[in-house]
């Protein structure tokens, strides 16, 4: 029986540009990028390919030096034209030159019968073979899961509550039966329970609402009800010793795809968005995607920043750059480059704030879309305890108190106060409200590796 948890803090950003949801197949990209940045906790990438060399869609490109059989595939088949690598040698990213027609390494096939019979072992086996594997993030520490832990339970959050967050419900529709299968793997990897966690107001794809297997749980409340670590929280705590593991649908998805069609399918729905994109709607790709062709003679204005994911924790990219591996969503904004005379101060209707006293009006009008842009109205300064963070934190921790630890180097403060059940994204209201305009989610990744490396 599922639970139904609702959430009183945290904090919804309405920013303008919602897609439609209208989905289109754009002209495929002419390349596609992997690279070993996207991945936390991965030792020393060992690449596993030179430039020159052809790969097919599942082909290993490097692997992690500590685990040599969690390797890192190609997105699609074709040519490498770039290994490159940053100081010392760093390997940066793997640059595919694509096929026209995809061409796949071939993987067993398994019927649901053979599913049933399946050992978790064999399951295991082929996930990491075919470079499926890095859906999968161990708590604590949002690092791609060590293949030789198991874990308590696994969670999935089946909604974004993210700014302009993608509808699950257009990115994996029709995709049931496979979800069902994905699932169906998940339980031979934890003694646990598999949790699939929905919003509770929001109309729930079947894709969701009919598994089997399964507990369906409930969230309503303002982000970050969607971040699965707050959903963790409230149903599965996490503790020092424990491990959780968390994969998003599309990762449940591409396994099942893998057991029932023998193939690496990374072709995906992705999400373009933002004040400045003339058509919000969602495009068809595949991993790694090269952004050209979804933004080319769709943007309002040319000065523009490009985000890989959301605004609160995506990347920047270059106008030349490729989506993220996580990423489901391309974000464009104005680029905030400009100098606002007591812009942090003065009350407006163009801005929102979880202080009143700058964002009065936004209250007043709570459905009022805005065009922000990525000024941050301020530069950082000493940091002032203004209580605002346990505002946006919907869990029982006390935020301001764990990042000071962190910014003290205090690890048993930093474990009495909880930083095995956080990572970024559980933090990055934080930043958003920071009036001391801090990077509130590095720090918190310096605390983790601090306390992982320990």
């Amino acid at each position: 029986m599922g639970k139904f948890i609702r959430l009183r803090k945290g904090f919804d950003i309405n920013l303008s540009g919602k897609s439609s949801p209208k989905v289109i197949e754009p002209e495929p990209a002419d390349t596609y990028v992997l690279k070993p940045t996207d991945f936390n906790g991965l030792y020393m990438p060992k690449p596993l390919v030179k430039e020159g060399d052809t790969v097919k869609a599942g082909t290993p490109l490097f692997q992690d030096k500590r685990h040599d059989n969690v390797v890192y595939a190609s997105p699609v088949s074709g040519e490498i034209v770039e290994v490159k690598r940053g100081e010392k040698r760093k390997l940066l990213e793997i640059k595919i030159l694509a096929d026209k027609k995809m061409d796949y390494e071939p993987f067993r096939k398994y019927s649901v019968s053979d599913i049933a019979n399946l050992s978790a072992q064999d399951a295991k086996d082929l996930i990491l073979k075919s470079g499926a594997w890095p859906n999968f993030v161990q708590r604590p520490f949002g690092i791609v899961a060590d293949p030789t832990t198991a874990p308590k339970s696994i969670h999935i959050s089946a909604f974004d509550s993210h700014p302009l967050a993608p509808d699950y419900g257009v990115l994996f529709k029709g995709q049931d039966h496979f979800f069902q299968v994905g699932v169906d793997i998940l339980k031979k990897l934890t003694s646990g329970a598999v949790n699939v966690n929905v919003h509770s107001t929001s109309e729930i794809s079947t894709t969701f609402s009919q598994v089997k297997g399964a507990e369906l749980n409930k969230f309503a409340g303002p982000h970050p009800a969607g971040c699965v670590g707050v959903q963790i929280h409230h149903i599965d705590p996490l503790s020092k010793g424990n491990v959780i593991w968390t994969i998003n649908p599309f990762g449940v998805i591409q396994i099942g795809k893998l057991f029932m069609n023998g193939v690496y399918d990374t072709s995906r729905i992705v999400n373009v968005a933002g004040p400045e994109v003339k058509e919000p709607q969602y495009y068809k790709v595949h991993t790694g995607a090269a952004i050209r062709k979804l933004v080319k003679g769709n943007l309002n204005i040319d000065h523009v920043r490009f985000i890989s994911g959301n605004v609160l924790t995506g990347t920047r990219i270059a106008e030349d750059g490729h989506l993220g591996f996580y990423d489901h969503q391309l974000t464009v904004l104005k680029e905030g480059d400009h100098y606002e005379f007591l812009g942090w101060i003065l009350p407006t209707a163009s801005k929102v704030s979880i202080q009143r006293s700058i964002g009065l009006l936004s209250f007043l009008s709570p459905k009022k879309e805005y065009a922000l842009d990525t000024n941050t109205n301020g530069e950082p300064r000493a940091f002032v305890q203004t209580g605002v963070f346990e505002r946006v934190v919907p869990m029982d921790i006390l935020p301001t108190h764990l990042i000071k630890s962190i910014l003290a180097e205090d690890i048993d403060e930093m474990e009495e106060l909880g930083i095995y059940e956080v990572i970024e994204e559980d933090f990055a209201l934080c930043e958003f409200v920071d009036v001391s305009k801090h990077n509130i989610q590095a720090i918190l990744r310096d605390g983790i590796e601090l306390v992982r490396n320990s």
